[in-house]
């Protein structure tokens, strides 16, 4: 069964059975169920929402059912075509629509798409909200326009354009000392819409760039989790090409991982580290990540006089913290950068803009810049139970078992040590809990994780 239907949106694999796959018949069921969410809460007739979409091989059919089915519910439709998540977060609001969908899988495989579901102001939708379109889904309560009432449909080719304009206007953005510095620049976009987006930005911010993997046509070369194992190709052409360093982005752009100019990876837990310390050495406030991202965040910031917190799991969960401290920069640990002077959401292009100027500024070598911050490695573990055992409770149990340490319980139960972190997360869909650590060094977290597996099994 691949069809997931949460809060945020609809995810699944194209074909196969309905209700049990991203079909047709889901597709234009859940497009029906959020344009009928947004009637019942609008107070006024003519809505208009904003879609876009990756270039996985499926959008072009998902595009259409959803587009067909908003227009059968007489909501009108502005279509950015091929775009990225970011750009159509950004031009909700620039287009004073109501809402918008971007169709994509993020970094799943090709076989996967989704409909990913915003609020008039280019947000992901709340948890709330989430619910109460779940429950139109299921009661599938629809009431489409007669004819005379079909929703207009109308296309925009200057997203990209606008978005990127917003991000040359920030302050925080130096274009004339990035410029100066003609950076030579290697780009893996997994041959979706980063491979247009992010060279136009190079391009207006006088960079070289050398486009790897840059067709937008869905077929992606390698998985496209942009993760170490996935990324030999662009270290090695960093190092041919003498480029300054690589950017890798997923499919629809919203994390952001770069290479140093010696081919290695700088981290993805060290995209947000980064931009925060050229945003915090400048302006004093709060970074935000969640409970399970690096301890280097709010070293960087303590560093800088200013402070840390983390939330929930979730860019949702983010963004509303964010919000409620009035924070300066947040983001999650897998590259996903959120400057709230542009917009609340994870944004690669607003990524590598303020990357860029930091290390104009630094001048230093990525790898220098890399190798000046505190170096923590990250385990991943689980442990699976049977289905009898009260996930709950042993969660309860760990908290109390550790009750001396630093614990919080907004999202599992995350324990800080002095030197080093667990955070326990129990599955949703089965009896397992996912054990991250972190520590300084590899052998370390791994460790913590099986001190961690052996507690937990000396309490069932």
């Amino acid at each position: 069964m691949s069809l997931i239907k949460s809060i945020s949106g609809i995810r699944g694999t194209i074909g196969g059975k309905v209700n049990d796959n991203l079909t047709p018949l889901d597709v234009v069921k859940f497009a029906s169920a959020f344009g009928t969410w947004l009637q019942n809460n609008k107070n006024k007739k003519d809505l208009t929402l904003v879609i876009g979409r990756d270039a996985r091989i499926s959008g072009g059919m998902v595009s259409s059912l959803v587009t067909a089915t908003l227009q059968g519910l007489g909501i009108n439709v502005v279509d950015l075509g091929l775009s990225t998540t970011p750009t159509v977060e950004i031009m909700v609001p620039e287009l004073k629509a109501d809402g918008g969908i971007i169709l994509t899988a993020s970094h799943n495989p090709k076989q996967w798409n989704a409909l990913k579901l915003l609020n008039e102001k280019g947000e992901f939708i709340s948890g709330e909200n989430g619910a109460e379109m779940l429950a139109i889904a299921e009661s599938e309560d629809f009431n489409f326009a007669e004819v005379d009432d079909l929703g207009k449909y109308e296309t925009r080719d200057d997203a990209f354009d606008i978005h990127i304009q917003q991000i040359l206007d920030l302050p925080m953005v130096d274009v004339e000392a990035i410029k100066a510095k003609k950076f030579k620049v290697v780009l893996d976009a997994v041959n979706s819409t980063g491979g247009i987006a992010i060279p136009m930005l190079l391009d207006k911010l006088g960079c070289e760039t050398v486009k790897l993997y840059c067709e937008p046509n869905g077929q992606f070369p390698h998985n496209p989790e942009p993760l170490k194992e996935h990324l030999g190709d662009i270290c090695e052409l960093v190092k041919k090409e003498n480029a300054d360093f690589g950017v890798v982005v997923d499919p629809d752009v919203d994390r952001l991982a770069l290479i140093d100019e010696k081919g290695e990876m700088f981290g993805e837990e060290y995209t947000l580290v980064a931009i925060a310390d050229y945003l915090l050495k400048n302006k004093n406030g709060v970074a935000i990540s969640n409970l399970s991202s690096s301890r280097a965040l709010r070293d960087i910031a303590q560093n800088h006089h200013s402070e840390y917190f983390a939330s929930a799991v979730g860019e949702v969960n983010v963004v509303t913290l964010m919000k409620e401290k009035n924070a300066v920069i947040g983001g999650e640990g897998n590259g996903g950068i959120i400057y709230p002077d542009l917009h609340y959401g994870r944004d690669s292009l607003v990524g590598v803009a303020l990357f860029l100027t930091y290390l104009a500024k630094e001048n230093k070598t990525v790898s220098e810049l890399r190798a000046g911050y505190p170096s923590y490695f990250m385990g991943k573990k689980k442990i699976e139970l049977t289905p009898e055992i009260n996930v709950d409770d042993i969660l309860a149990k760990m908290e109390k078992e550790y009750q001396n340490e630093e614990v919080s319980t907004i999202d599992g139960v995350k324990i800080d040590f002095e030197n080093n972190w667990v955070h326990l997360r129990k599955s949703n869909t089965e009896p397992i809990i996912r054990i991250y650590t972190e520590a300084k060094s590899q052998e370390e977290a791994d460790q913590l994780a099986d001190e961690i597996i052996a507690k937990i099994n000396s309490l069932i």
